[in-house]
């Protein structure tokens, strides 16, 4: 008779960009993987959340629905609130004295910026919008849970959903110059990687939080550039500083993330964002030229 093989639920599997990464990364490792999502009914009910996991009943829970539009949260905190920071506490009352371990994703934007060195596990949270509070509120909540992981990350790029790199891909594939922010610095990281280092973590059943990034660091303005040079489009990317593109949030200068507990405890060391970004653009080629060449 064989060993049943763990099943693995991810919310948010089937349309975020993080969760269609982590299903892809659960079935090359041969977990059994169910998805959960607001197009399956309203995630937000607790009654509901609860009953589709007992009915799942899955041995891990990977959460990977966020509130992620950072401006839009300025005026829109309820509804920021009720993903970033009810949902997790809905989880964490639903698994409480159960086995099931649960890898949660957090944000850069939980720090302030005031510091220019990467941020470790161990800093002072100190966000400066409403999507950083509650985010930080969402790690909060699961903070008495036993059988928990919470991975921060930053600046996510990869396949399935739109995100910076493609948006910026597609612009430079229309227009002739490009102005980028290039007085913020944070850890450019490939979603794809991400769910590497979850699995890492999973593996050696690591609990607390950690800091879940590809190594090096960037501005926007280097981010775009890079990408822009591996397709070799011919765009001018033009520096400038934050107060040249006014923002409703506030977004720290300096957000980097320090991934030094993954190494120190698992030997393991994330590759650069620049080789991460590389790959993405290679195997994603045709259908990020497609995107800029579909003028809206």
């Amino acid at each position: 008779m064989s060993m049943l093989k763990e099943k693995i639920l991810v919310l948010g599997g089937k349309t975020g960009m993080l969760g269609q990464a982590l299903v892809k990364g659960a079935i090359a490792r041969g977990y059994e993987v169910e998805t959960l999502g607001r197009e399956d009914g309203d995630i937000l009910d607790y009654e509901f959340l609860k009953e589709k996991i007992q009915q799942i009943n899955p041995q891990i829970v990977f959460n990977a629905i966020a509130y992620t539009a950072v401006d839009k949260a300025e005026e829109d905190e309820q509804n920021a609130s009720a993903v970033n920071k009810r949902l997790p506490e809905m989880l964490a009352c639903i698994l409480k004295g159960t086995s099931v371990f649960l890898v949660h994703y957090s944000t850069d934007f939980v720090f302030g910026g005031k510091q220019y060195t990467p941020y470790t596990e161990k800093d002072e949270p100190c966000p400066l919008s409403v999507y950083g509070a509650t985010k930080l509120a969402g790690e909060q909540a699961l903070a008495k849970l036993e059988n928990c992981a919470i991975l921060r990350t930053a600046w996510l790029f990869g396949e399935g959903r739109k995100n910076f790199v493609s948006t910026i891909l597609k612009y430079a594939q229309e227009k002739n110059s490009l102005r980028v922010v290039a007085d913020q610095f944070g850890s450019p990281t490939y979603t794809k990687d991400l769910a590497e280092m979850t699995f890492l973590v999973l593996k050696n059943h690591g609990t607390g939080i950690f800091h879940a990034v590809n190594s090096g660091q960037a501005s926007w303005c280097e981010l775009a550039s890079e990408a822009v040079k591996i397709l070799n489009l011919h765009v001018f990317v033009e520096p400038i500083e934050t107060k040249d593109w006014p923002q409703k949030a506030v977004r720290p200068a300096y957000s980097v993330l320090s991934t030094q507990k993954l190494t120190q405890m698992y030997g393991y060391s994330p590759r650069p964002w620049v080789q991460a970004l590389q790959e993405y653009i290679f195997e994603n080629m045709n259908e990020l030229k497609q995107n800029g060449e579909q003028h809206v």
